[in-house]
């Protein structure tokens, strides 16, 4: 079959795509990957809790071995940003993580990570991608050696978090982990501090008891139940491998993601200080351009895709990367989202302010930075010009869309070179329009920010014109 890397790795249906044979043959080419790239023969492991990632990371472990490399393989179910850093930790020349991320539980999955900690680069996957079938497999478990990553981890975050101030703020949190691989990593970090803390859905289940890993509104009913029925100050979800995270109100009304990019955007400015630029994905909303872009901070559009936000961390400082999927990355940590991380950070900013409820912080933040209308929508397309339709309508010369002008035009490259995104920044402060073209699924997505719900919805249903009318 053929074997494709999409924006974040390679995913697919488990048993008809993702099986001990294909596993086999990626493992095979990356095997012969590293031996061509480097002198440095160290792979770090790890695994979520779906079904046959253990086995999977068993056999690429076995076949890393047999070619003569040295695999550090978790000894247990670990979050995909755990392993990334016990990758630069410990030096290694790069780490796969065996998850589908949020896909449905009937996918499984491989992410490969870089030596210092992020994913593979777009030309990295490519050149695996070109040794898949080359060589033959060869298999031993010779030398792999089983660790517990967590320990290394949990120090690093002990250097960043501040849990002195958040014991002393009496906070109340709640954690959904959705039946993924956080686990009930956050409430024991906290409870070890004497914070008040609870897991829901803690224990890593192979069907994530039914529900979508993926830690956005519609999915977190269980996590609004729980918050409206007890007394919480604040209530936070990771995803299948817990690299992205979501917030809701104690209230049970779910912060959006822009809204929590905003937050953290304030965290690491105003109360970390952390030196550096802002660095997000095209689709996040540019009120942080307004609110935060100074002589000594640039905010700078990429891409969507976290990888591409890894791409600016790793060349330049940063202070903070984010993407409108609940992804969020800190320069302090590694170039990479982590979900654990960013909720932490979460708890940190609420315990700060003073207030107890995450609530009427909220109320004061809103006061301050505004509201943000943005909105999406996946858009089916079958049409067999999926891949070149947006080269066509960025011929057009679009000079105006509804009754704004286009005041300017980017436009973002595939993995193969061929235009997969448009934003057409419009009139006004934050108002801009974004199509997208999947590489991988007949789906165009559309995004809009405007300064009106009303406004979004304009803009989206021109987006559909746009498509359909090219």
């Amino acid at each position: 079959m053929n074997i494709i890397f999409g924006t974040d790795g390679w995913r697919g249906i488990l048993y008809k795509e993702i099986n001990e044979s294909t596993v086999s043959l990626v493992a095979q080419a990356f095997s012969d990957y590293v031996n061509q790239k480097s002198s440095n023969k160290n792979v770090a492991i790890g695994f979520d809790g779906r079904r046959n990632s253990e086995l999977f990371a068993t056999i690429f472990s076995e076949i890393l071995s047999g070619n003569d490399i040295n695999v550090f393989l978790s000894d247990r179910i670990i979050p995909t940003p755990v392993l990334s850093f016990t990758v630069k930790d410990k030096n290694c020349f790069a780490g796969v993580m065996i998850t589908a991320s949020h896909n449905p539980a009937e996918y499984n999955g491989v992410k490969f990570k870089s030596s210092y900690g992020g994913p593979f680069l777009t030309e990295e996957t490519k050149e695996v991608e070109k040794l898949i079938g080359q060589n033959p497999i060869r298999k031993n478990k010779a030398n792999i050696s089983k660790e517990n990553f967590l320990l290394k981890y949990t120090e690093h975050l002990e250097s960043m978090v501040d849990f002195d101030l958040i014991r002393r703020s009496r906070l109340n949190v709640c954690v959904d982990s959705m039946g993924g691989a956080g686990s009930d990593f956050l409430e024991r970090i906290l409870i070890s501090h004497h914070i008040l803390a609870k897991s829901i859905y803690s224990l890593p289940d192979e069907n994530f008891y039914g529900r979508y890993a993926e830690p956005i509104e519609k999915n977190l009913n269980p996590l609004k139940e729980e918050l409206i029925s007890k007394s919480y100050s604040i209530g936070l979800a990771t995803d299948g491998d817990a690299d992205r995270c979501g917030v809701m109100i104690e209230n049970g009304e779910w912060l959006s993601a822009q809204e929590t990019i905003i937050f953290l955007a304030d965290f690491v400015v105003n109360q970390k200080n952390l030196v550096g630029d802002i660095v997000k994905t095209s689709s996040v909303t540019d009120k942080l351009k307004f609110l935060f872009q100074s002589n000594e901070r640039n905010v700078i559009d990429v891409q969507v895709g976290f990888k591409y936000i890894t791409e600016v961390m790793i060349n330049q400082k940063v202070a903070f990367g984010c993407e409108e999927s609940g992804g969020f990355g800190f320069g302090i940590h590694i170039p990479e989202r982590d979900g654990i991380l960013s909720s932490l950070f979460m708890i940190e900013y609420l315990a700060n302010s003073g207030f107890n409820k995450l609530s009427e912080l909220v109320k004061i933040k809103r006061e301050k930075f505004g509201e943000i209308f943005y909105d999406r929508i996946d858009l089916n397309y079958d049409g067999d010009d999926r891949i070149e339709i947006l080269e066509k309508i960025f011929n057009q010369n679009l000079d105006s869309i509804n009754q704004f002008k286009v005041e300017n035009v980017q436009t973002f490259l595939s993995s193969r070179e061929i235009i997969n995104g448009i934003k057409y920044k419009l009139s006004g402060d934050s108002r801009w329009l974004l199509l997208r073209s999947s590489e991988t699924e007949p789906i165009i997505r559309i995004y809009a920010e405007g300064e009106s719900s009303d406004e979004v919805n304009e803009l989206l249903n021109t987006g559909k014109k746009i498509i359909f009318q090219k």
